[in-house]
């Protein structure tokens, strides 16, 4: 009897600390159906490096609000119980990376990835914008295409698009190929076929 009840005493304290920390949900990312639609309307094109490309050239983590710039913003819109001090950086709280499922509770652990990274979008159409166009790309907040995620995995996937690199969950390709396509159409950026054919496969996850 006892052990019983030790057993349950030592369930409910588990239960207690295993506290879930939910996904993100960055905005505008379409149904499935939408998704594909839009797919479909993107302009295919062949690789092609323009060339002279650089991080620079995509002015990011811009000021969002008062002390706080978009990382920072991001970091406390994808996390739970985020707690910033009087410069709005994180001091706690707790992070889920969609792209695998780890959760961190060190902002140093995680990342904030550019769904579409900023070199793929140089090579499909960026290279021609203004500088404050791309600006305005590397801090979108009111797309899908910024994401708190864990460090080494965003390095994993580096400036790849999805035929060369997927995340680890691929429970997680729905809402991936989903949110890339919805970044890619506002944008009117281009795809590669073996892009397209990618986030095709992916899509039909949903």
């Amino acid at each position: 009897m006892k052990f019983t009840i030790l057993a349950g005493l030592l369930s409910a304290v588990a239960t207690v600390h295993a506290i879930p920390v939910a996904l993100p949900t960055p905005p505008g990312i379409p149904s499935a159906s939408t998704a594909q639609t839009q797919l479909s309307s993107l302009t295919v094109k062949a690789y092609a490096d323009p060339g002279g490309y650089s991080r620079d050239l995509f002015p990011h983590w811009s000021t969002q609000s008062g002390t706080c710039n978009v990382r920072e913003y991001v970091l406390k819109r994808d996390g739970t119980n985020v707690v910033v001090n009087s410069a709005c950086t994180a001091t706690s709280g707790s992070w889920k990376s969609p792209y695998d499922g780890a959760t961190w509770t060190a902002a140093s652990d995680v990342d904030i990835d550019h769904m579409v990274p900023l070199k793929n979008a140089w090579v499909s159409g960026a290279s021609s914008w203004t500088t404050s166009k791309r600006e305005q790309f590397a801090n979108d907040i009111s797309s899908p295409q910024l994401w708190a995620v864990t460090d080494n995995v965003n390095q994993a996937k580096g400036d790849k698009s999805p035929d060369a690199w997927k995340p680890p969950l691929s429970s997680f390709y729905c809402t991936y190929a989903r949110s890339w396509v919805q970044v890619k159409y506002k944008w009117a950026l281009t795809v590669t076929s073996a892009e397209k054919s990618a986030l095709t496969s992916m899509l039909n996850t949903c």
